[in-house]
């Protein structure tokens, strides 16, 4: 492949055509396939999501250089009130770790610790850190707010997305 998008566009390829073996030999019901990315995000449970995500998100597969810029471009497309809701799960979930959220502030450079007020970068710094520091959270966090997903390029990280889109669209 000569891209990263062509490399995505073959996988996403493969999968339509039931090309996943390995990713999870498990029959799936009728019920438990999905339309699509948003129908996978409405109606799958939270533990769902988060044993899916588990799977693919973790530095020790996708390192945190090649992740990061992922998390930029990302949280730079999804609605603010959602960029929001992401920062605040972060925080929220950083603290019951025993890491104030002006702490946070402090260490990683943030331009505030009031979740409705960062932007881009605040946000992308923080899901960085947490993607690294904390991958538990940070796959906890993705479960609650999927969203950020959709926008995830690379070919890492759209081979995680693409075995997670496997079990959403129930190609086997």
């Amino acid at each position: 492949m000569t891209s990263s998008k062509d490399y995505k566009r073959q996988i996403m390829n493969d999968l339509a055509g039931g090309n996943v073996h390995g990713i999870d030999e498990k029959a799936t019901t009728p019920e438990k396939e999905y339309a699509n990315f948003d129908d996978f995000a409405k109606r799958s449970s939270r533990d769902e999501r988060r044993e899916m995500i588990g799977r693919g998100f973790h530095p020790d597969r996708i390192p945190s250089s090649q992740m990061e810029p992922e998390l930029r471009k990302a949280i730079s497309q999804i609605k603010p009130h959602e960029r929001d809701d992401v920062a605040r799960d972060l925080f929220k979930h950083l603290k019951g770790r025993g890491l104030s959220d002006r702490d946070l502030e402090k260490q990683l450079g943030l331009s505030t610790h009031h979740a409705s007020r960062m932007n881009e970068d605040d946000v992308t710094k923080l899901a960085a850190f947490t993607y690294h520091s904390h991958p538990d959270i940070f796959q906890d966090v993705l479960a609650d707010q999927p969203t950020i997903m959709k926008f995830f390029s690379n070919p890492l990280v759209g081979a995680a997305v693409g075995a997670i889109a496997a079990k959403w669209l129930g190609k086997r």
